[in-house]
């Protein structure tokens, strides 16, 4: 038999190792590289779901994964004999620690502060780091006694780079979709224990192992991994149940989100990566004054413009970007002369869930069904900057707070100039616009950005929600002035006439709606406190995501 002896790297004896063995080494770059970006990618997944703001939680993961891979490049040199020993030892344990990394950050967000899941999650990417950092080197160094170096290190850096395009590949389109980040994070971790082990189980007569010891950790590590991925459906409802405190009906990881769908004591909660979307404790004060009220504006408006003979119809076609749960639809609904309601939601899943499951259906009064309702699953921003033809009476925007960057676009000069250019000239935007007390300048960079983006006139107002406090929301409108006073009576009248039901909206509270107090705004918007301190938002300079996380952090 060939004496392999892989022990010493500077052994002569050691001048190849059979085909089939160089090529599984190979093999194994492209495993760790495959296995390393999906743990990175994981852990910025993770900390993006609970934490909000994706670039920062990317930019700390890559910053922290990219050193901690330098720290342990820099170790390899320590390790001077028994290479492979130490890889297969190494990859092992990588697998467990990769593999566990997700669930563990779980149970931290579970059960501690924000700040420790942080902590934790820093941990975890310089131990993964570390532990690849180490594991690169020690191959290179294993191969090259088959290849010189110039094709050793063009080989190992090909594969490696090969890895991590496959990994990117995949896991924004299967294994998120599919497995979901915990379930994802456990087959990865026990996928480098199986390298690790068949490494030592093709080397074990070249070299020699403490074969007990190397059974034992493989079987142990992989015994975690593997019940910890049977019981995956219970380990999730219990950090579900934990986190939400409530029954979990429905839970499902999107492509872009978690959604999960809660009820306790006939209170039905929806949660986007654990944010609160709507309860039906008080979803009908939010929806009403950001669906029913500005579509009551506009048919007044319509019919004040009939009666002075310019001749616009009654038949509003209305744009609604987010808002996949249907329950602004089900407000617009209300009024019957409607011709067309389109709906532009970014996720598939949370459409679906709204358009089939039951009590979903039964809060929206069935909205996604009705002939008017035309559904587009598409990024707003996208729709908006492709679509040129379709002109608007009212457009909506029912996004979650603009808590990392993607989010912020849907709050910038450039978003809203697209909204303006498919407004039709008399026509109204509406917009929530976070909380007014708590995120006060969150609320104003979004109505001055309205009015840098052409809107002639810009009214804000506000309702209180008790699911979440004193809430802004922002009317616009390239030509349409509001007379407060005229369209409250208006507004009363077509309701009565029209028999429009409503929970919450009344005449006295539209009027009431557009009053601040001293602290906050005035009637008029020009008039705004410390407006001038105030920077507006766009793609380059994302300033309502700084006040917003200024906001949060104050909260905290």
């Amino acid at each position: 038999m060939e004496d392999l002896n892989l022990e010493s790297e500077s052994n002569p004896a050691n001048s190849s190792n059979p085909p089939f063995k160089q090529i599984f080494l190979l093999l194994s770059v492209f495993i760790i590289a495959f296995c390393s970006l999906i743990y990175e990618l994981l852990i910025g997944s993770a900390s993006s779901y609970f934490l909000g703001d994706s670039v920062t939680q990317f930019s700390i993961t890559i910053g922290f994964f990219m050193t901690g891979m330098g720290i342990g490049s820099y170790l390899s040199r320590f390790i001077k004999d028994r290479l492979l020993l130490s890889y297969i030892n190494i990859e092992i344990m990588l697998g467990l620690v990769g593999g566990i990394s997700i669930p563990i950050l779980y149970l931290l967000f579970a059960i501690t502060p924000d700040h420790n899941f942080t902590y934790g999650m820093i941990l975890f990417t310089l131990i993964i780091g570390v532990l690849i950092g180490l594991e690169i080197p020690l191959l290179t160094r294993i191969l090259s006694k088959n290849y010189n170096l110039r094709y050793n290190l063009s080989n190992v850096l090909a594969i490696d780079y090969l890895g991590a395009l496959i990994a990117t590949l995949l896991f924004p389109f299967i294994l998120l979709p599919f497995w979901g980040t915990f379930k994802t994070s456990l087959i990865m971790g026990l996928i480098n224990i199986a390298v690790g082990y068949t490494t030592y189980f093709l080397f074990r007569r070249d070299e020699v192992f403490k074969k007990n010891i190397i059974i034992f950790y493989t079987l142990l590590f992989s015994t975690i991994l593997i019940v910890a991925l049977y019981f995956s459906s219970y380990l999730i409802q219990f950090w579900n149940d934990t986190i939400y405190g409530q029954r979990v009906l429905f839970s499902k990881k999107s492509k872009y989100q978690e959604i999960v769908l809660t009820t306790k004591k006939g209170v039905t909660n929806l949660y986007l990566n654990g944010g609160l979307q709507f309860s039906t404790l008080d979803e009908y004060r939010y929806h009403e004054s950001l669906g029913l009220m500005p579509l009551l504006i506009l048919m007044e408006n319509y019919k004040l413009k009939m009666k002075r003979g310019e001749g616009k119809n009654l038949s509003p076609k209305v744009l609604i970007l987010g808002g996949g749960d249907g329950n602004i639809i089900r407000e617009i609904l209300k009024i019957k002369e409607v011709q067309k309601i389109t709906l532009v939601d970014i996720d598939e899943e949370v459409v679906n869930l709204a358009k089939n499951y039951p009590l979903m259906r039964k809060i929206n009064k069935d909205a996604f069904w009705d002939k008017r309702v035309h559904l587009v699953i598409d990024d707003a921003f996208h729709f908006l900057s492709s679509n040129n033809e379709d002109k608007y009476d009212l457009i909506i925007a029912d996004f979650p707070d603009p808590n990392n960057q993607n989010l912020a676009k849907l709050y910038s000069l450039q978003f809203y100039r697209f909204i303006k250019f498919k407004l039709e000239p008399w026509g109204i935007f509406a917009t929530h616009a976070s909380n007014l007390f708590h995120a006060y300048k969150t609320f104003l960079c979004i109505n001055k950005t309205i009015q840098a983006s052409g809107f002639k006139y810009v009214y804000p107002y506000h309702i209180q929600i008790p699911s979440f406090g004193e809430w802004g929301f922002i009317l616009g409108s390239p030509l349409f002035e509001l007379d407060i006073e005229k369209m409250k009576d208006a507004i009363t009248l077509y309701m009565q006439e029209m028999a429009i039901e409503s929970k919450f909206l009344t005449a006295d509270l539209f009027e009431d709606a557009f009053i601040f107090p001293k602290d906050r705004l005035t009637r008029s918007s020009s008039e705004i406190k410390d407006i001038k301190d105030i920077k507006i938002s766009t793609l380059e300079n994302p300033n309502v995501l700084f006040y917003y996380q200024d906001a949060v952090s104050m909260m905290n």
